[in-house]
């Protein structure tokens, strides 16, 4: 699990690789994480995560510290240590995990789900509503959203401004949409409203949701992205270096910089398309926690979701570290040619 508090120090081994300036695969290959007196892993899962404090201590060869032993209700536990606690099979916590009680505080952790403690200990499973003459609740299964994407962020927030207390529950009953859909676009408005508080305040994300009058228990997911967006704007500028770098070579007709996206709460990445004919690749995409990798598709050069692909096939992972110098990285480019 993770303990209260630790989430910022997590870190998978494909951080760690690229903490060390190698691709994972080298990593993998050297049994690194596998050697006597490596930190555990954090976790039992396919995609292991590692604190990084610990790591950081057995890399400079200092004494490992031991984490938290206490239990609190802000641990953030995975869907095994979930249905652990609950005393369920696993198959019946993944079905608990998408009720809006508990997938409201859904927060993905490199790549890996996690709900509090107390949510997962006090949660209880509401009676299935029915509505006359059907034979089941809530919004029909395939019923398209009533409210075009384009216009939902401007109609939560709508509602945000009336409720801070709003709920994916609510925005569905008001809105018609699916109830993944307003919990995506109720968290990224928080979020978005979180960080310019954090960052007009030098506030912390509890902080700012308190400010705003959002109740804590609806606001874990909001804050992780709220910290990422911080993290997105302090990364234009070398984004717009890079951009700009790009541009002078000859590889893209546009010198701005590209949007830093979250396709997972606390992660971000951004991608940039290189449209001169002469172009080494359709696009380059880079991740906070990997660096820049080039892309097989102009189109969708992020892929699905963030993954990180291993290279080949027309994906290299270029130059060093999660931010090399824009020189560094249109050198590295040309080599592809």
């Amino acid at each position: 699990m993770i303990r209260a508090g630790r989430q910022h120090l997590v870190r998978t081994l494909a951080d760690i690789a690229a903490q060390q300036g190698m691709a994972l695969q080298t990593l993998l290959n050297s049994g690194q994480h596998q050697a006597a007196g490596f930190p555990a892993p954090l976790n039992a899962g396919r995609t292991r995560l590692y604190d990084g404090e610990q790591v950081d201590a057995h890399l400079a060869g200092l004494p490992v510290p031991e984490l938290p032993t206490t239990d609190d209700d802000e641990d953030l536990l995975d869907r095994l240590e979930a249905a652990a606690l609950r005393g369920e099979p696993l198959s019946v916590w993944d079905r608990r995990k998408k009720e809006p009680a508990v997938s409201e505080h859904l927060v993905r952790v490199g790549g890996v789900e996690h709900w509090p403690r107390h949510i997962v200990r006090d949660y209880t499973p509401a009676p299935r509503r029915r509505t006359p003459g059907s034979g089941g609740g809530g919004r029909p299964t395939g019923a398209g959203d009533q409210v075009p994407r384009d216009q939902l962020p401007a109609r939560v927030a709508q509602l945000l401004d009336a409720d801070p207390a709003l709920t994916a529950a609510d925005v569905t009953d008001r809105l018609g949409v699916h109830r993944n859909t307003a919990q995506a676009a109720l968290t990224a408005l928080r979020a978005q409203r979180m960080a310019d508080a954090m960052e007009q305040h030098t506030a912390t994300a509890a902080q700012a949701a308190a400010t705003l009058g959002y109740p804590a228990s609806q606001t874990r997911r909001a804050g992780v992205r709220a910290e990422a967006v911080l993290r997105g704007r302090q990364a234009r500028p070398y984004l717009a270096a890079v951009a700009k770098a790009l541009h002078a070579r000859g590889w893209t007709t546009a010198d701005t910089p590209p949007a830093v996206q979250h396709p997972e709460d606390d992660l971000c990445v951004a991608t940039l398309v290189l449209d001169a004919p002469d172009a080494p690749a359709p696009a380059l995409v880079w991740s906070e926690r990997h660096g820049w990798r080039t892309a097989t598709s102009r189109r969708h050069p992020l892929g699905k979701g963030a993954a990180w692909p291993e290279p080949g096939d027309g994906v290299r992972h270029l130059a060093t570290g999660t931010s090399p110098a824009p020189a560094d990285l249109v050198s590295a480019l040309a080599d592809t040619c």
